[in-house]
């Protein structure tokens, strides 16, 4: 199931609004965009990752998701650790989901409904395997100017910001923010090194 949830939240997350719309109207245009490029059998896998990486930096607000993944936690932070942390968090959920595109094996979005309060939306969708398996997807954006911004994606209920506060708050409860910081360093080197690794074997 991990597979399939970082395939399916890389593809969420993946658009570049260059134009000002529905939300599910944007989404699903630039999640054909990538899909295509994910479909594209020309491209080395560190190209794919490249472009979505690119693409991925421009739909997702990930200083909000870092506030709100941090939680409480967050207020009591200084200006120069809230821009660390939430640089940390940005390469984490790269890391970790993004350079996992290499896995997808078709799948496909089909989108069911979109609620819009103010600034405020949620698009609701499902990602279609090749088996035919519908797993539920939410994805919670933001208005930021003439842009929608996702900053959770809900898959199958769980959220990704909830995922990441409880595991952050047991963390500066039991330990310390410095340690939280200490550990999401470390799991994301280790991350990137194993990238790095594979890329050696397999070039």
């Amino acid at each position: 199931m991990m597979k399939a949830a970082a395939i399916l939240l890389g593809l969420v997350l993946v658009a570049t609004p260059v134009r000002a719309g529905a939300p599910t109207d944007q989404l699903r245009e630039y999640s054909d965009q990538v899909i295509r490029v994910l479909d594209d059998p020309a491209l080395q896998p560190k190209d794919r990752r490249a472009a979505v990486r690119k693409i991925a930096h421009e739909i997702f607000d990930v200083a909000e998701t870092a506030k709100r993944a941090l939680a409480r936690h967050w207020q009591a932070r200084t200006q120069v650790e809230r821009e660390e942390f939430t640089q940390i968090f940005a390469d984490l959920l790269e890391s970790t989901y993004i350079a996992r595109m290499d896995q997808y094996g078709g799948e496909r979005i089909r989108y069911i409904s979109e609620t819009i309060d103010g600034d405020n939306a949620i698009v609701r969708a499902k990602v279609i395997t090749k088996k035919g398996t519908e797993v539920p997807v939410e994805s919670r954006l933001l208005r930021r100017g003439e842009r929608w911004l996702i900053y959770d994606v809900l898959i199958e209920n769980v959220s990704l910001i909830a995922n990441y506060r409880a595991q952050f708050d047991k963390i500066v409860r039991t330990s310390s923010y410095q340690e939280l910081v200490r550990r999401l360093k470390s799991k994301r080197d280790e991350f990137l090194n194993e990238l790095a690794n594979s890329r050696g074997t397999s070039g």
